[in-house]
C-alpha cells in the first residue's frame, strides 16, 4: 500500500498545501473564520444574497413545507413540485425551452458532456476552463483538444481538426481571472464548423447584463448561437446547486442518458424555495449589479494608484498576480494579519508561475470595506 505521506510533505515544500478555514458566521462581508474577525474579500456571494433574510426566511419556509432532504433522486421520489417551478422559472430567466436542475456545476457538466458526446467525438476547450469542463470530457470518451486562452485563431485550428460529434466549451467568466470569453466570435466559428457551443457562466449570470441574465446578454446571443448554458446557484444566486438550459430535445436527452442526473439524489426542495425567492430578486434589484460596477471602478483607481497592475477584467473577480505560491502566500498572510481575509489561489488552480490573490466583490461591500482592502495591499512588498 503506497505511503501518502512523503507526497503531503512535498506539498508543503512546495506551498501548495491547503486546508479549510472553518467559517463562524454567515457569508457576508464581516465575518469570522477560526476564531478571527475578518473583512472577507473572497467570496463568490457576488449579490449579497447568501445571507439575505427573506432568502433565508424562503428556505426557512421549504422546510416547514418540504422537510430538510428531497430524500430520493429526481426520477425516483425527489422531484418535487418547488424543484418543477423552480425549473420553469430558470427556464423563462434565461429564454430557454426548458432548464434542469443538478446538484453542483460540476455535476451538470458532467451531465452535458458524457451525455452528448462519446469515443470518435472530439471536445474543444479553453485552455483555463473550469476543472469540471475538462474532466467531463475526459471521462465522456470524445478527443480532448484545447486551445490557448482566448486566442479565436487556435481554436479555430482545433476546431479543423476535430472528428465526429463536435462541442466547444468555455466559461462565460473565467473564474480565476475575472476576464469575459469573446462569445459572438466563438459562436460564429461554431456555426461554420456545425459544432455545439456549450456555455458555463456559473460567474456571469446574476452579475453581466442589464438584467442579470450573463454572459449570453452581455453579448447580446441567442438560443441558437449558444445552444447549451450552463448556470450555478451557489454564487450571485447565494443558494446551491446548479442547472442546464437549453431546448426541449437538449433537456429531454439529459434527462434520459446523464448518469450524474440520473444517479444522484435532488437537492432539498427547501433549497429550490429559497433559489426561488433569490432569483426575483436578482432581477428586480438591479442596483446590486450597478453596485458591483461602482466597486471594480474604484478598487482599479485605488490598485492603480499604489503601483499594482491588474489583468483585465470588469467582473467581481479580480487577481492580483504574486507569481510564485511562496509570494501568494506571504501575501495573503499579510493581509490576514490586517484582518482582511483574501486567499491566495496556487497550481494546479492556476498555471504555474501565475499565483495570485483573488480579490472579489460583493453588491454588500462598502466604501468603507474597499478603502479598508487598499489600505491593507498599500503594505504589500512587490
Amino acid at each position: 500500500m503506497k505511503d501518502l505521506r512523503p507526497l503531503l510533505e512535498q506539498a508543503r515544500q512546495d506551498h501548495l498545501y491547503r486546508r479549510p478555514r472553518v467559517l463562524e458566521s454567515p457569508q457576508q462581508p464581516e465575518v469570522v473564520v477560526d476564531g478571527q474577525a475578518m473583512l472577507s474579500f473572497t467570496s463568490n456571494d457576488y449579490l449579497g444574497l447568501a445571507a439575505d433574510a427573506r432568502v433565508a426566511e424562503a428556505f426557512r419556509k421549504g422546510i416547514d413545507r418540504w422537510g430538510s432532504g428531497s430524500g430520493a433522486a429526481h426520477l425516483v421520489t425527489g422531484h418535487s413540485r418547488a424543484h418543477q417551478q423552480l425549473e420553469e422559472e430558470l427556464a423563462a430567466f434565461t429564454g430557454r425551452e426548458r432548464a434542469l436542475l443538478f446538484s453542483s456545476g460540476y455535476m451538470a457538466n458532467l451531465a452535458v458532456i458524457t451525455a452528448l458526446l462519446g469515443r470518435g467525438d472530439t471536445v474543444i476547450e479553453d485552455r483555463l476552463d473550469h476543472a469540471s469542463l475538462v474532466d467531463a470530457a475526459r471521462l465522456s470518451g470524445a478527443r480532448l483538444l484545447r486551445f490557448v486562452h482566448g486566442d479565436l485563431d487556435a481554436a479555430e485550428r482545433q476546431l479543423s481538426k476535430a472528428s465526429g460529434e463536435k462541442l466547444l466549451a468555455v466559461d462565460g467568466v473565467f473564474s480565476m481571472d475575472g476576464d469575459l470569453a469573446d462569445l459572438p466570435a466563438l459562436a460564429e466559428l461554431c456555426r461554420q464548423q456545425d459544432t455545439w457551443l456549450m456555455v458555463d457562466d456559473a460567474h456571469g449570470l446574476g452579475v453581466l447584463g442589464a438584467s442579470g441574465r450573463g454572459s449570453l446578454e452581455h453579448w447580446d446571443l441567442g438560443n441558437e448561437q449558444t445552444p447549451v448554458l450552463m448556470g450555478t446557484l451557489g454564487k450571485a444566486f447565494g443558494t446551491a446547486g446548479a442547472f442546464v438550459a437549453g431546448s426541449g430535445a437538449l433537456i429531454e436527452t439529459l434527462i434520459q442518458q446523464a448518469r450524474t442526473y440520473i444517479f444522484t439524489t435532488a437537492l432539498p426542495a427547501a433549497v429550490a424555495e429559497a433559489t426561488r425567492c433569490s432569483l426575483q430578486i436578482l432581477q428586480e434589484e438591479s442596483w446590486r449589479r450597478t453596485r458591483l460596477q461602482e466597486l471594480v471602478a474604484q478598487f482599479w483607481e485605488g490598485a492603480a494608484s499604489l503601483g499594482f497592475e491588474l489583468p483585465p477584467s470588469s467582473t467581481p473577480i479580480q487577481p492580483l498576480i504574486a507569481g510564485s505560491s511562496e509570494k501568494a502566500l506571504e501575501w495573503s498572510g499579510l493581509l490576514a494579519e490586517q484582518g482582511v481575509l483574501v486567499t491566495a489561489i496556487r497550481p494546479p488552480t492556476v498555471p504555474p508561475g501565475s499565483a495570485r490573490l483573488r480579490i472579489t466583490f460583493s453588491a454588500s461591500h462598502t466604501d468603507a470595506h474597499l478603502q479598508c482592502l487598499l489600505s491593507a495591499m498599500e503594505r504589500l512588498p512587490r
